[in-house]
């Protein structure tokens, strides 16, 4: 694989990681843009322009942007997430350069149809109803609104009926034009792609690209805090949290690490402890979400309403015991699987394609999988022991549950059982 990187005069990074023994590539362009960009009465807007893009530009009907790429036999989408948005193809070599039309056409020369725009907005507020019908994904909303109450990086990627609802064309257009800016996109590519064939698409296609102007967003401030819903569920769903660890933090990898020892899987602490021992719940896992300037760890778990007493004591103690009885062979294990998995993950042109994005808008440059592997393989048991010890230890947890979950602990006893 060969690896490549040029910027634009706009700013604009172009990636590519040549696999030239496929016969496909997996393309896109990304945004240092998403759910945190949004100013109070924008919220959910970032998730609507993602929608909005594919419906229709001034050379292309919606159903002949659709038509352009399955006609090739490839394949487009795009996601949103609280700190980017990612517009991506994948089709075959010799449609690399069809690809990178389409997404420069969708994310420059789209019309935002008044008519097209109320259909869309009805298919979001769909997608809220179904959110929050969901408690496996409700639950984590509520989580973040406690860990960051009234700031942007708090609130619902989908925003809400009212304000999906109240979005004219002429606001999405103030936001994408504040937002999209060359500096703040990268265009990257992973397969059968040739690197000076897409900078040369790159430079005409973007060549009136805003280079620069982005508003940097408000920073995280994590305060932790509960948030309580009652219903009648079968399942309670529950998860606890504390401040985690920003992405170009001295403590991210071990922290990483840390979640995959409580939580990352059949051998790990809760699920032999939660589960295979006690069984009382069928789903329990660890996570760490980083973000720019902050970030958050936390246990999630579904059980039975006659068992969420239980179940919050047992989970805390074996947070606890981290802080002190994590052992080589656990952080060895768990290195090897986090290895694994980035290796394996170059496998997938897709996959690589976001991989190198992301790290662009994170860290300014592609990080080298040695340099990756070399730093996770530093993680020491004590150091896991250390930051196991400062995240669930020092400062507020964050509570959140749905479901039958009367007999759910409130955060100062949560709190009560962290010191005990």
């Amino acid at each position: 694989m060969s690896l490549q990187s040029t910027t634009l005069d706009n700013g604009m990074v172009v990636l590519t990681d040549d696999m030239p023994h496929l016969e496909s590539a997996s393309l896109g362009v990304w945004v240092r843009a998403g759910a945190r960009s949004e100013r109070k009465a924008e919220h959910g807007i970032s998730h609507l322009l993602e929608h909005m893009a594919f419906k229709g530009t001034t050379s292309r009907t919606a159903l002949q942007i659709a038509e352009a790429i399955e006609d090739v036999g490839g394949d487009l989408n795009a996601a949103t997430s609280i700190e980017h948005t990612g517009y991506f193809a994948r089709v075959l070599k010799e449609d690399v350069v069809l690809a990178a039309d389409i997404l420069s056409d969708i994310l420059q020369n789209s019309l935002f149809d008044e008519k097209e725009l109320e259909r869309e907005q009805q298919v979001i507020v769909q997608e809220i109803g179904a959110a929050r019908d969901n408690p496996d994904d409700h639950v984590f909303d509520l989580f973040q609104a406690a860990a960051f109450p009234e700031q942007p990086i708090g609130r619902t990627i989908l925003g809400t009926v009212e304000s999906v609802r109240e979005f004219k064309p002429e606001v999405i257009r103030k936001y994408l034009n504040r937002n999209y800016v060359g500096d703040h996109m990268v265009m990257a590519a992973a397969g059968n792609v040739d690197h000076d064939e897409l900078v040369k698409v790159a430079e005409q296609r973007f060549a009136e690209l805003k280079p620069h102007g982005a508003p940097a967003p408000q920073s995280a401030e994590y305060k932790g805090g509960e948030e309580r819903l009652v219903s009648e569920h079968e399942q309670a769903h529950i998860v606890i949290g504390f401040e985690g660890r920003a992405y170009n933090s001295d403590g991210f990898y071990a922290a990483q690490v840390l979640a995959s020892i409580l939580g990352g899987g059949m051998s790990s602490r809760l699920f032999q402890e939660v589960r295979e021992k006690r069984g009382l719940c069928y789903s329990v896992y660890a996570f760490h979400w980083a973000f720019a300037d902050s970030g958050v760890f936390g246990v999630a778990a579904a059980t039975g309403e006659d068992e969420v007493g239980d179940l919050v004591p047992v989970v805390i103690d074996e947070l606890r015991r981290a802080t002190q009885t994590i052992t080589d062979e656990e952080v060895i294990r768990v290195r090897n699987q986090i290895r694994a998995g980035l290796l394996m993950s170059l496998e997938s042109p897709s996959a690589r394609a976001g991989q190198l994005a992301r790290q662009q808008i994170l860290w300014g440059r592609p990080i080298p999988m040695a340099e990756t592997v070399e730093r996770i393989n530093r993680i020491t048991a004590q150091r896991v022991k250390d930051v196991a010890e400062q995240i669930f230890l020092s400062g507020t947890p964050t509570l959140a549950g749905i479901g039958p979950i009367d007999a759910l602990p409130d955060l100062e006893a949560v709190g009560g059982l962290l010191k005990r």
